[in-house]
């Protein structure tokens, strides 16, 4: 479990930053990434650093001026991959973290296959399965979007015909869903370096006209999975208020006390 600094507990109502990687968020071997914190105009020093590093870690955190908001990475390696986030602190008071970015390198390992079982084209409404496998035996695969390296699926592999395969289901397919996919495997001891990208598989959706790509920069989202019943989001939100209420008690008998060292 990680210590969070007592300052960064003096989080007061600034909302968070938001984390993105310059080119992309996966990253070939030995390849050049810039990841890059957005926050308000009058930040005075942002942090960025790996989620989870109770302490500064050099290279993987650094603590710079408000105008310098970047964490350069010159060569891409294995160590290097993982989840970060961010803040920034102003007027003595550091921000929430923005959410985490998650940071892969690719290439490490042979490609595996995608192809779409009912075809590359299909209507709105129709149930689409895309298969990826490979002869090699990874655990699992991540199926994702050509537009800004947005994870769409990541699914355990099952064994098939001397290979492990992962069927990824769009269900119902829509016209947002139109675009160009790729898969890559991985293995559970290193679930951020990734095989090299299977061949682009574009899949077409009747009614939708080809459009470029943004090259925009986008914040860090994290992917949705599970989507609670409305009681249980009651409930968790009842908790969630409970443990906001008793953070900022503690904060304030913290800061009144101690103060927030500059």
């Amino acid at each position: 479990m990680s210590v969070v600094p007592p300052s960064l507990l003096c989080l007061g109502n600034l909302p968070p930053p938001c984390i993105t990687a310059l080119p992309g968020s996966t990253v070939p071997p030995r390849s050049p990434v810039t990841l890059l914190c957005q926050g308000p105009k009058q930040a005075e020093w942002y942090r960025i650093s790996k989620v989870g590093s109770p302490e500064p870690m050099g290279k993987e955190e650094q603590i710079t001026p408000g105008k310098t908001n970047t964490l350069s990475i010159t060569e891409m390696t294995t160590d290097k991959t993982g989840l970060y986030h961010c803040s920034y602190q102003r007027g003595g008071r550091w921000s929430q973290f923005s959410d985490p970015l998650q940071l892969v390198m690719t290439g490490a390992y042979d490609k595996p296959s995608l192809s779409s079982v009912a075809g590359t084209v299909v209507a709105p409404g129709e149930n689409v399965k895309l298969q990826c496998f490979s002869k090699i035996n990874y655990d699992v695969f991540i199926l994702t979007k050509e537009d800004g390296d947005h994870i769409t699926q990541n699914q355990s592999s099952t064994p098939q015909h001397g290979g492990h395969q992962t069927i990824f289901l769009l269900n119902p397919v829509s016209t947002t869903q139109a675009g160009t996919y790729r898969c890559y495997g991985a293995f559970l001891d290193y679930p951020y370096v990734w095989s090299q990208p299977s061949d682009p598989l574009q899949l077409q959706v009747e009614g939708t006209t080809d459009s470029p790509s943004s090259t925009q920069p986008r914040c860090a989202t994290a992917p949705a999975a599970w989507r609670p019943s409305v009681e249980t989001q009651v409930r968790l939100s009842l908790a969630a208020l409970l443990l906001l209420v008793m953070v900022v008690l503690l904060a304030e008998a913290w800061c009144s006390g101690a103060g927030v060292p500059q």
